[in-house]
């Protein structure tokens, strides 16, 4: 699928006439740092130290949805437990203990590109994670330096988690942004289907184990196998958009 048949599809499904391309929502994990190996890797410490059978490509599959609806999810259907806000809030402290004890991770390759790319074509790049964990909220703007909008949305902004796309609506509102005017940068199911859900254009980018075919499932117009290749498509997309 080229990029102007992507955006076609997208203008045919929504009835819109015009794309006015202004607005990147960015989600974190995944897109900005290599933080899903560690990620995975402490959820699965976390349900092992409570008894509950899982593996780590699971999670990779729950990416985007709160570390609360996780652990309520997973309690209830691996130990048949149902869990108070307040113990997975404590449950989710010992998860951000084990993901902190890993380790820093390193930035996506070719991110950093993508986006000084996008701001120097004028548009405008916004937060947009479930996530709080602050070991990496914190780094954002060190490595990433005056490319993201001061408004963000992360999990303390939001009562529900991706696939919900109530963190892009927030997301938009904050801004005073319209669908018509949003691209959105996943790399996972759950928030590929949260940006498709909310009416935006989605680029799924496959920067971890999950087949191309589950971004496409879940919603995206666009799928690229890693940041460099989108770099690569860039000028073309841009191109794309302002002809629609």
């Amino acid at each position: 699928m080229t990029e102007q048949n992507a955006i076609a599809d997208y203008l045919k499904y929504t009835g819109k006439k015009s794309f006015n391309f202004t607005t990147a929502l960015i989600d974190m994990d995944g897109v900005l740092f290599d933080s899903m190996k560690n990620h995975t890797r402490a959820w699965v410490k976390l349900m092992k130290k409570n008894g509950i059978k899982c593996t780590r490509d699971e999670f990779y599959m729950y990416e985007g949805m709160t570390g609360r609806d996780i652990i309520k999810m997973k309690f209830k259907n691996g130990a048949g437990k149902n869990v108070t806000d307040d113990e997975a809030q404590a449950l989710y402290k010992v998860k951000t203990r084990y993901f902190t004890e890993l380790g820093d991770v390193d930035v996506i390759p070719g991110t950093l590109e993508v986006l000084k790319a996008l701001k120097e074509a004028g548009i405008k790049c916004v937060l947009v994670t479930g996530s709080g964990t602050h070991a990496m909220l914190d780094r954002i703007d060190t490595e990433y330096p005056e490319i993201f909008d001061e408004q963000r949305v992360t999990a303390a902004d939001v009562k529900r988690g991706k696939p919900n796309p109530e963190p892009y609506l927030k997301a938009m509102a904050k801004i005073n942004a319209q669908p018509n005017e949003c691209i959105v940068l996943e790399n996972a199911p759950l928030g590929v289907q949260a940006g498709h859900t909310a009416g935006c254009f989605t680029v799924g980018v496959t920067t971890g184990p999950i087949p191309e075919k589950d971004m496409y499932k879940a919603g995206a117009d666009m799928v690229y196998k890693d940041m460099a290749t989108m770099l690569e498509a860039l000028p073309q997309l841009m191109e794309a958009f302002k002809n629609a």
